[in-house]
């Protein structure tokens, strides 16, 4: 379905528009009329009107609201990663910018969540129906903005990502390469995706809430092969030269052993440009060799 079914230019609001929020606004923009809200105005990308608002003050947020907005996304990451940093990005944000939209009609709220809401650490198999008892603070926060989302008078969708990477997200990669990763075998399950499938993973949804197909409250996005980590990192050494393990070197995730399954969101009609963590990886680790 395309953006352009809708019966006139889509106005979209991106609440958060650092590297996956930015990303998924310059997408966007190219076929609707979107707005970008973050602190530094300066940062939005271009083509993206920029919004300059903090969303712990609801009067900013409020006074910078364009009318008319059809889809928000709420995109936010934590500017400190303790219990306040979570609360304020996932919960108190949303709650302001909820009540500075105050009675228009959305179409579609997306909220970005995260694959953390689960705990489950005995290699089963999680889904959008699973049980979610997030040990950790941050997945706890970020489950409470999950239901101030649900709970906010509009339409909502959560979607959960499990871990990003690629070419702006290439931590695991250079861990891998220079020693920092000796997981012990067998090692945890672990779970990711493409940055540009998580970016076309909320742009196919934001199509279809605009083309009026319905939409389920939650999504987990993750790519289509869950894979123990030391497994993932075995077939990096085979792939570059690597660095020896150092003696401190990470042994294991930290995010439990799951294993999520995408296929609610396949439902929909979505594919995957990098299935698997091989296709991902195989295309960074090219650009590597080829940088020298």
């Amino acid at each position: 379905m395309a953006i352009t079914e809708h019966k006139q230019t889509p106005r979209i609001l991106v609440a958060g528009c650092g590297k996956l929020g930015g990303a998924i606004a310059e997408r966007l923009s190219r076929q609707a009329d979107v707005f970008g809200l973050r602190r530094d105005p300066a940062r939005v990308p271009q083509g993206v009107r920029p919004l300059g608002a903090d969303l712990m003050h609801r009067e900013q947020v409020a006074s910078v609201l364009p009318d008319g907005v059809d889809i928000v996304i709420y995109c936010l990451t934590p500017s400190s990663y303790d219990e306040e940093g979570y609360r304020n990005a996932y919960v108190r944000g949303l709650e302001n910018l909820v009540s500075a939209l105050g009675s228009q009609p959305l179409e579609r709220l997306i909220f970005v969540s995260s694959s953390s809401v689960y705990s489950q650490n005995d290699d089963s198999w999680v889904d959008e129906t699973s049980p979610t008892e997030p040990a950790r603070f941050s997945g706890q926060m970020i489950l409470e903005g999950e239901q101030t989302a649900l709970n906010s008078g509009n339409p909502a969708t959560i979607v959960r990502f499990s871990g990003i990477y690629g070419p702006t997200r290439k931590q695991f990669l250079e861990a891998v390469v220079n020693g920092r990763m000796d997981p012990a075998s067998p090692a945890p399950f672990s779970n990711r995706i493409h940055e540009a499938d998580a970016v076309a993973a909320v742009c196919h949804l934001v199509n279809r809430a605009l083309a009026g197909a319905s939409l389920d409250p939650c999504y987990l996005a993750s790519d289509c092969e869950p894979v123990r980590l030391d497994e993932v990192v075995a077939w990096v050494r085979e792939q570059l030269p690597c660095e020896p393990p150092e003696p401190d070197a990470r042994i294991g995730g930290r995010a439990g052993s799951k294993r999520c399954s995408n296929q609610r969101l396949l439902d929909t009609g979505f594919r995957f440009r990098y299935p698997d963590f091989r296709a991902g990886y195989r295309e960074m680790i090219a650009d590597r060799l080829e940088e020298g």
